[in-house]
């Protein structure tokens, strides 16, 4: 009974959250406004909007980084207090170290977390392997391309089997063949697991190609504007579903929503 209850909590909810950011000089600027979401368990859900709406302030809330002004965010079922140790963040910046190679980088969070020191080092070979860096494990950032970069990047949060995944325009500095690739690395490795997503992408044929669910928030302050179930089967091969007959319908309708919003000054 109880593992039945855990199972139906959400993930992540939002229920009627504003958040409001003061600047020096006294102005008060309200970045979200009764704002309300679920994630399930297991889902991913893509969030888009105007530029500066606010997505990804949604985030920064999820992790505690932020606190909202009105209203609750819940974490598998309890307030959010704090930095939680199940939750990975994928930024749009690499955040590797410069000065450690690929598997130094890797082995960082399991040593962070306590493991030993081989264990931390085994697992990290094995992410490295499954992200197919094997041959650059020596490598330093600076030695590799950015998709390379990217899917060290995604080996380090892996590796500690986040129950949710946070992505903030997470290949948005790639080109157009990197970023597909990438894209389709990311649906592999979250079909492994049974972890929550929540992707914040400027990018709607992305979002489309990748998600369960799409968000569209409103211009700031943002809100929730409307829910689209993205009812395209899986697995999915991201450079190939783009000529679906439904994503196409689906982008044409999402895209009209969105643009009202992109609009408004």
């Amino acid at each position: 009974m109880i593992d039945s209850v855990l199972q139906d909590t959400p993930a992540i909810e939002f229920d009627g959250v504003s958040c409001r950011f003061i600047s020096p000089d006294g102005t008060a600027t309200v970045a979200l406004r009764d704002f309300s979401m679920t994630v399930g368990n297991g889902e991913f859900v893509a969030i888009v909007g105007p530029t500066g709406c606010g997505k990804s302030t949604t985030l920064s809330l999820i992790t505690g980084l932020l606190r909202p002004s009105s209203g609750a965010v819940r974490v598998m079922g309890r307030p959010v207090d704090g930095i939680d140790p199940r939750i990975g963040f994928v930024f749009q910046a690499d955040a590797v170290f410069p000065w450690r190679t690929v598997l130094h980088n890797v082995a960082a969070g399991p040593l962070f977390r306590g493991s030993s020191r081989d264990a931390a080092y085994d697992l990290a070979e094995t992410w490295i392997r499954k992200v197919g860096l094997a041959k650059f494990s020596n490598h330093y950032p600076h030695q590799l391309s950015g998709g390379m970069r990217k899917r060290v990047a995604l080996a380090q949060t892996f590796i500690n089997n986040p129950q949710i995944l946070l992505m903030d325009e997470p290949f948005s500095a790639l080109d157009m063949q990197t970023r597909t690739l990438m894209q389709d690395e990311l649906l592999q490795l979250w079909s492994q697991t049974a972890g929550s997503v929540v992707f914040v992408t400027h990018d709607l044929e992305e979002a489309i190609a990748m998600a369960d669910r799409v968000l569209v928030l409103t211009a700031r302050p943002a809100t929730l504007k409307r829910v689209y179930e993205i009812d395209l089967p899986r697995p999915r091969v991201t450079s190939e579903i783009r000529y679906d007959k439904r994503f196409v319908e689906l982008s044409r309708e999402i895209w009209a929503d969105l643009r009202e919003e992109v609009h408004i000054d």
